[in-house]
């Protein structure tokens, strides 16, 4: 049976799963990771294989993370380990850790050992991969050997993060990521014949993200410097198959450029505060400006066709919401990204991002507590799943925002508290949620990752990181150099925190509880959710992964008419095993019909 790393946490048996919605003939798995190395244990040099003479399969391939549909072909890239990469390079938690579902070996690691000059929170980076999938024909055609027939091309894959962002227009496919320093590479492909067009460095940002098409031209969604933490912009594509690489920039951003999309004629970006920028900030006595929080911002009115938006409009862009218009406290503020946007119904759709335990490190950093109780205080109290929100009438006087999902109140640090000791207290966002409650009724619930509009429907594919939270759990207590006993509540933090929004706090006592009766036990994979139109609340699709529990989360999704397809973030690679009662890790391409959801 399943070790389970979360505790009291369950997993599914398979006849609970398969009696879930999306657990019949659709969804179809079209494609899924391979196991890709021999691993020997921590700090060991990998056997040769697989097939593994000696040691064990694992699968370093863990996100689809970036696809783009032309016709009737996919093409898209992969991210190894982003699980490590993130708990590393965003909450420095570097120490080697191992259980039954992943490893992590940070400077242990092979790559680390013969490239001192690589951090140890890169250590578990692979090169990632590129692939083209013939919807038609059901045919999956790796391109990365394409890459390989040139060194420098090759070079660059190597160095390469993941394939975060994927596009096309013209003819042309771009598929990219932030490199290992603070570029970015790009790589083009021949959409019409599959032929490899090319690679690209951009030494001037640090990050992408994302691509949209919007009335006639092709956007990208950038950030500068580190992890784009320094600001982002909006570039617009102005090349060809014979000069792939060609762009304009028509947008400057205070943040980053995370999702992009269409809406009311106009573009709109949601960004995120890079994680080197949000610990410096959170840590200095200066209020954080709100343009520099996670936001929404729109764009000049688009023209049809040429020129659309052109170098003329790069500071014409306006912020039309900030996460300050919903969360009270300023640190936990500085915590959050924007993911995911859609236009559906006459409304922009979005939600917010929250990596695990980044909003109690950076408490933990601004405020340090005096006692083990201040801890698991601050650790309960900066728990936030994701909330969802629409807006419509931007920019002018009868703008409308909707809380879909979240909290009417919220707890914030007042420093000023008990004679400048400080205190918790629950405290109004100002808004009341239309349908329920954060997560979607989750606390589990950390990602927005896509929406995308298929069948008349929108769908929202989000992370749940409760399957990590034991491990994820351990690692971050002992990064903060936390007592052992706490490893467990920061795990059941985000129910604590649940269970104490279900009863009234008083303002001047600490918003801590004990697990209430009556919450739902979480369930592990991520959650795809549908809402069907705009008068009615969400439904569930699938909250167990979409048939792979160790799916943790949707990481992306792309249109056909009514075919929807998922890209997946799995990253449990040690899970190889096709023949244990426990699901294989690695990502997987899945084919859903609207319709039928």
């Amino acid at each position: 049976m399943l070790a389970t790393p979360a505790g009291a946490l369950a997993a599914p048996t398979a006849g609970e799963q398969a009696d879930r919605p999306g657990g019949g003939p659709n969804p179809q798995v079209l494609a899924k990771a391979a196991p890709d190395e021999c691993f020997a244990g921590i700090g060991q040099p990998y056997p040769e294989g697989p097939p593994c003479a000696s040691g064990q399969a694992k699968v370093n391939q863990a996100y689809l993370w970036g696809m783009t549909r032309a016709g009737d072909r996919l093409f898209f890239g992969t991210g190894a380990n982003v699980n490590c990469l993130t708990s590393g390079r965003t909450l420095g938690n570097n120490q080697p850790a191992i259980n039954d579902d992943w490893v992590c070996e940070y400077q242990e690691s092979q790559l680390a050992k013969a490239n001192p000059q690589l951090p140890g929170s890169l250590g578990d980076h692979r090169m990632p991969r590129l692939y083209m999938y013939d919807t038609g024909a059901e045919q999956l055609t790796e391109k990365t050997d394409l890459v390989r027939a040139s060194q420098p091309d090759l070079d660059r894959l190597r160095g390469t993060v993941g394939i975060r962002a994927a596009g096309n227009f013209g003819g042309v496919a771009l598929l990219g990521g932030p490199a290992l320093g603070q570029t970015i590479n790009l790589f083009a492909f021949d959409t019409d014949t599959g032929a490899f067009l090319g690679s690209r460095n951009f030494p001037e940002f640090g990050n992408i993200r994302h691509f949209t098409v919007a009335e006639g031209a092709l956007y990208a969604g950038v950030g500068v410097g580190a992890n784009g933490g320094v600001r982002g912009h909006v570039l617009r594509w102005t090349g060809s198959k014979t000069d792939p690489f060609s762009f304009a920039m028509v947008g400057t951003l205070p943040a980053q450029a995370a999702d992009l999309t269409v809406h009311d004629g106009r573009i709109f970006v949601s960004t995120w505060p890079g994680s080197d920028g949000e610990l410096a900030t959170a840590a200095d006595d200066e209020p954080t400006p709100p343009s520099k929080l996670a936001s929404v911002w729109m764009s000049p009115v688009l023209r049809s066709g040429e020129p659309g938006l052109t170098p003329d409009d790069v500071d014409a862009w306006q912020q039309v919401w900030e996460v300050s218009a919903y969360e009270p406290d300023i640190v936990v503020a500085n915590s959050y990204g924007l993911g995911g946007l859609a236009s559906f119904g006459g409304y922009l759709y979005w939600g917010t991002m929250h990596v695990p335990m980044k909003a109690s490190t950076l408490h933990l950093t601004k405020y340090p507590p005096a006692d083990e109780e201040g801890i698991k205080a601050t650790v309960q109290n900066t728990q936030r799943a994701i909330s969802i929100y629409r807006g419509k009438g931007f920019g002018g006087k009868r703008q409308k925002v909707d809380l879909l999902y979240g909290a009417t109140e919220l707890p914030a640090w007042d420093p000023a508290a008990n004679d400048g000791a400080g205190a918790w207290a629950m405290t109004s966002t100002g808004q009341t949620p239309l349908y329920g409650k954060s997560g979607f009724g989750d606390p589990y619930l950390n990602y927005t990752w896509k929406m995308a509009v298929a069948g008349g429907k929108l769908f929202v594919g989000t992370m749940d990181w409760s399957y990590l939270a034991k491990e994820f759990a351990q690692e971050t207590a002992a990064s903060l150099g936390l007592p052992a006993g706490a490893a467990q509540g920061l795990a059941e933090a985000p129910l604590a925190a649940a269970a104490a929004a279900e009863r009234p706090v008083p303002a001047d006592r600490v918003a801590v509880a004990d697990d209430e009766p009556g919450l739902p036990d979480p369930k592990f994979g991520g959650d795809l959710l549908v809402f069907e139109s705009t008068r009615k609340p969400a439904k569930v699709v699938s909250d167990t992964g979409v048939g792979n529990y160790l799916n943790y989360g949707v990481r992306n999704m792309v249109v056909d008419g009514t075919d929807l397809y998922l890209g997946m973030a799995n990253p449990m690679n040690l899970r190889t095993d096709p023949t244990d009662d426990v699901p294989e890790g690695g990502w997987e391409l899945i084919r859903m019909n609207a319709r039928r959801c």
